[in-house]
């Protein structure tokens, strides 16, 4: 049995999203060993600051993507290009 293109296209874009946030997780904290960022200077709440303003903004990156890719895939594309063609 075939699932419906919308249902594929949700699983794919939320795998998309899970393994997106977990490697960014990642490299961020190989950064963190690696380099630390006591280097730059910062105390611990604009460290947690820092940390917060890379992962939110990587995260909404992310969402846009996947939101791109999602309606790629389930066919939204097609019917806004289809009714302006019809116009």
């Amino acid at each position: 049995m075939r699932l419906p293109r919308s249902l594929t296209a949700q699983s794919w874009t939320a795998r998309f999203s899970i393994t997106s946030g977990v490697a960014i997780l990642v490299l961020i904290a190989i950064a963190w060993v690696v380099f630390g960022f006591g280097s730059l200077g910062l105390n611990t709440s604009a460290t947690i600051a820092l940390s917060l303003g890379i992962l939110l903004t990587a995260g909404l990156g992310v969402g846009l993507m996947a939101l791109v890719f999602y309606s790629n895939r389930s066919g939204q594309d097609d019917l806004v290009q289809r009714s302006a063609r019809e116009r």
